[in-house]
């Protein structure tokens, strides 16, 4: 393991201690590998690991600016930066250390369904942003399973551990205490499963599944401040919000044949004119895609 070349020593902490989707590893590996190469050319030798705690907000400014020049988009950049940071904390920096730089400036898109991969995104980007391991293991599951399963944020912190062992479904109390099964994805699942690992309190059937970074219950706010920093770092709307991955859940399902009646039961709601406002979303959505793909639209 030693013998193997810091930026693949990086990706395999990637997938096994953070469980980092392929994706993301190969572009942090790759960001890695970019940064030593220019941290050579930019010192004048070799970059021994130890030399990465000296790295200033000079240096990553004119690495950036070299990057923008090869034609990096803000969006790209500002995940770059991110990839940076997560590289050189692993490399041994110290978090409170850590040269701070201010991530360039984001074109805000309009409000819309999130896509999967800006869901998958923005899961991650708070996860890397997290000061403990277990904390990014947890706010990736807690992420992944309000967009994989449509919870509201309220549901998914009230679960106990009592959802343990999980199954193909995932019992869920909502509103006015009605309960309802929920599909549990297998990536959703793996997630869970690997935040309980990772957990230094212990889970109890009636104590809180998720827990907070003291060991009490998990608050929603630290969801959603965690969710505010992601989307402003990725260049999402300001209506990106953890309950907006439960819209985003009910709106990809409608728009692949979802019946309205079984979404209704997936998402808890007693009324089914509290789910048809979704057929407004996805016909607005899909029109989007049409005035964007046709020449004369």
């Amino acid at each position: 393991m030693t013998d193997l070349p810091l930026p693949r020593r990086f990706a395999e902490h990637l997938g096994r201690d953070r469980r980092r989707s392929a994706h993301t590893i190969r572009a942090y590996e790759a960001t890695a590998i970019r940064l030593l190469a220019f941290l050579q050319r930019h010192w004048g030798g070799p970059v021994a690991q130890d030399a990465l705690a000296k790295v200033s907000a000079a240096d990553l400014r004119a690495y950036l600016s070299v990057r923008r020049d090869e034609g990096l988009s803000n969006t790209s950049a500002a995940r770059e930066l991110s990839a940076i940071r997560a590289f050189l904390k692993f490399a041994g920096g110290d978090d409170a250390q850590l040269p701070r730089l201010r991530g360039p400036k984001v074109k805000k898109s309009l409000p819309r369904p999130i896509a999967p991969h800006e869901a998958v995104a923005l899961a991650e980007w708070a996860s890397d942003e997290a000061r403990e391991p277990w904390i990014a293991a947890r706010d990736w599951a807690v992420l992944l399973l309000l967009y994989g399963a449509g919870l509201r944020i309220g549901e998914a912190v009230a679960l106990t551990g009592a959802a343990l062992p999980l199954g193909a479904t995932l019992r869920v109390t909502g509103k006015r205490d009605k309960t309802r099964d929920v599909p549990l994805l297998p990536e959703v699942r793996v997630a869970i499963e690997a935040y309980v690992a990772a957990c230094p309190w212990g889970i109890a059937r009636d104590l809180p599944l998720f827990r907070g970074a003291k060991g009490g219950p998990l608050p929603p706010g630290a969801i959603r401040k965690a969710v505010r920093s992601a989307r402003a770092s990725l260049g999402l709307s300001d209506r990106t919000t953890p309950h907006a991955l439960r819209h985003s859940f009910a709106t990809h399902l409608l728009g692949r044949g979802a019946d309205l009646r079984a979404l209704q039961e997936l998402l808890g709601h007693a009324s089914l004119s509290s789910t048809q406002v979704y057929t407004a979303v996805d016909a607005a959505h899909l029109l989007d895609v049409y005035r964007a793909a046709h020449p004369r639209a």
